[in-house]
Parts: structure tokens; C-alpha cells; sequence
């Protein structure tokens, strides 16, 4: 954390710049007058045709993501907001890694971490992330639940909640009715939700398991500041149905905040100048705050 005195200075990648990075990231820097920071670019800009991603723009795009996270862990940056990147391109030239979530843990060496998306209606955080369907069951544990739990308390916290109301998510129809459409509510959640409940009492409160198809209802009508998902689209449809152009995703977990907006590269309106940059204005403006 920076000193009153001292701005704080936050690191920021272009991603794919044949996509609307580097507009969106523009739009963003040029709102950001009055706010007490410093914006480092992690990278220069390459030459490119807007909406036709290459090999080159991918090759860039790893190599400011390599440039951000050697910053953060040298600590020459207390932040980074990191445009969009075309997995697909990137994986094509070997990058080993599903999403940027999991580059930067690696990269920093921080074995438990979580993705959390935050907007203006939802706070959500994941247990599974980019995993087919038919395997969440399996990836599905006890210890995950309990890591995240623990990773987006102290994120509310950080936000300046006092003692967030955390709801932990049923995996399956009507929380399994009472086992007869899954057991995982009773072996795996419940379990989860016990330990927190007495783990970080006097921190946070803990609900669940929460039945899946009201709970997301009850957070935007103000029962809860954030909830723990089992899996990526039971969190994701509500977060986007509900602030697609103001959520943030936020690797939870790492010694410095990476932050990103919440969308893709957009190579088909990328040059055109209609991308809309509000999600990547929250995404500087939360790395500012939490370098504060």
C-alpha cells in the first residue's frame, strides 16, 4: 500500500491489441483526471489491423502479461489492469494456461487463489473456473470452498466492508432435495459452510448451502455482499444479465490486486470506436483503491 503522499503506481497491459484494448484502455486512462495514482504501460504499442488478430499481436500480449507480472512481483507496481487476450492465439503459441487468473498465480507462485467478478448489482467468486460441466462434481471440494470463502471475505473487507454477509451457493436443482438430485449440498458444502461459520465469526457471516436460483436474487436485493459459485456459469449468467458492461474480474489471493473488465477481446468492433470502456474504468479505479 502507498502512503498518503505517495500516488501508487499501477501497471496496465494493451492485451490483443488487434481487439478494443487498446481503445477501451485509452477511454479509461483519459476519465481517470484527479485520481492520485501513476499508470505505467507494461508494454509499447505494435503496429496492427484492428479486428484481425496475428501471431505477432498474440506474441505482445504475452509478453506484457510476462512484463506485468514480473512488475508485480518486484513490486515496482502496486496493481495492474490488464486488457483482453485471445486465449485461443495465445495457447496456439504454447501459453500453457487457460486464463489470466491462473498465469498470474503461477507466475507468482500463490497456490490458492480465486476469480471473483464484482459490478454494481453482484459480487461473485468461483470454486471451479474453466472446467466442462460433467466435471465440476469431482473438482468440487470442501478445502476449495473453504479457500475461497476466505479469499473473498478478505476482499470485501478490503472494499470497506465491515463485516460482509458471504452466501455459499448450492451446486444442483433445489440444493439437491435433500439428496435426491445430487449429494454435494450435504457432503461436500454443508461441511464447508460449518467451518467458516465458526472460522470467521466475528469477521463475516456465512450462509448456505443457498438454494442456486434464488440466491443470486436475494444478493442483488441486498441479503448478501458476495457469494461463493461451485461453477463458472452459475455465477457468470446472473453477473452478466446484470452489469455485462460495469463487472471487473479480480484474481483473488495475490500479493498485488490484478484486475481486468469483464469481456473479450471484441475483434469484431474492435477500431470502430463504439467499444464501451466503463467495465475497464472500474478495473483502474479498483486497482487504485486497493493500492491505497
Amino acid at each position: 500500500m502507498s502512503s498518503a503522499l505517495q500516488s501508487p503506481v499501477i501497471g496496465y497491459t494493451l492485451g490483443d491489441q488487434a481487439g478494443i484494448g487498446p481503445e477501451v484502455v485509452a477511454a479509461a486512462l483519459s476519465s481517470l483526471t484527479g485520481i492520485h495514482a501513476r499508470f505505467v504501460p507494461m508494454g509499447s504499442a505494435i503496429p496492427c489491423t484492428p479486428g484481425i488478430p496475428t501471431e505477432s499481436t498474440a506474441r505482445a500480449a504475452w509478453d506484457q502479461l510476462e512484463a506485468a507480472a514480473d512488475s508485480l512481483r518486484s513490486g515496482s507496481i502496486e496493481a495492474v489492469v490488464t486488457a483482453p487476450i485471445c486465449k485461443e492465439n495465445l495457447q496456439r503459441l504454447g501459453f500453457p494456461f487457460p486464463g489470466q487468473t491462473e498465469f498470474f498465480a503461477s507466475r507468482l507462485g500463490v497456490p490458492r487463489f480465486a476469480m471473483c467478478l464484482t459490478g454494481k448489482h453482484l459480487t461473485v467468486a468461483l470454486c471451479t473456473t474453466h472446467l466442462a460441466l460433467e466435471n465440476v462434481p469431482h473438482a468440487l471440494t470442501t478445502e476449495q470452498i473453504l479457500s475461497v470463502a476466505n479469499l473473498l471475505c478478505s476482499f470485501l473487507l478490503s472494499q470497506g466492508i465491515s463485516h460482509p454477509r458471504i452466501a455459499v451457493a448450492g451446486l444442483n436443482p433445489h440444493n439437491g432435495e435433500g439428496g435426491a438430485f445430487g449429494s454435494q449440498e450435504q457432503s461436500i458444502i454443508s461441511p464447508a459452510v460449518e467451518q467458516l461459520q465458526k472460522s470467521l465469526i466475528g469477521r463475516a457471516s456465512i450462509s448456505g448451502p443457498c438454494v442456486p436460483d434464488c440466491v443470486y436474487r436475494d444478493a442483488v436485493s441486498g441479503l448478501y455482499d458476495g457469494i461463493v459459485a461451485p461453477y463458472h456459469d452459475q455465477a457468470l449468467i446472473p453477473l452478466k444479465l446484470l452489469d455485462f458492461d460495469n463487472a471487473v474480474n479480480a484474481t483473488l489471493g495475490l500479493p498485488r490486486l490484478r484486475v481486468s473488465p469483464d469481456h473479450g477481446t471484441a475483434f469484431s468492433i474492435a477500431g470502430r470506436g463504439i467499444a464501451n470502456p466503463t467495465s475497464t474504468i472500474r478495473a483502474f479505479r479498483l486497482a487504485v483503491k486497493s493500492a491505497q
